[in-house]
């Protein structure tokens, strides 16, 4: 059976607030270490059925970077729902809600932007 280890490395200051995230998974193109500004973890524990999730993001990480990141995620997780159970219906709901947040938030940017 082949395995393939992927690595995080989260560097904290001094009020365990994440500096620096590193990351690479073996076997992969992202063999070498990886610099990140944020991540999503997200694990089934199907015994309890629950989901256990680890989200952290660096101070550098800027809002429209937030906003973009979670819009991408979304739409990954979509796409990946669609892949695992074929419900288009429900993926198609999905991205639009996606869409949706990150119209509202490009408008709450524009909004701030004009008032700085």
């Amino acid at each position: 059976m082949q395995t393939s280890t992927i690595s995080i490395n989260v560097q904290l200051d001094e009020n365990k607030i994440p500096e620096k995230i590193n990351w690479s998974a073996a076997g992969s193109t992202a063999e070498e270490s990886q610099l990140a500004k944020a991540m999503m973890v997200s694990f089934w524990d199907g015994a309890e059925k629950t989901a256990l999730r680890i989200d952290l993001w660096t101070r550098d990480m800027m809002v429209d970077e937030m906003g973009d990141f979670f819009y991408q995620t979304l739409m990954g997780m979509a796409d990946s729902y669609d892949r695992a159970t074929h419900q288009h219906e429900l993926v198609d709901e999905m991205k639009k809600s996606a869409k949706e947040f990150y119209k509202k938030f490009r408008a709450i940017q524009m909004k701030e932007n004009k008032l700085t």
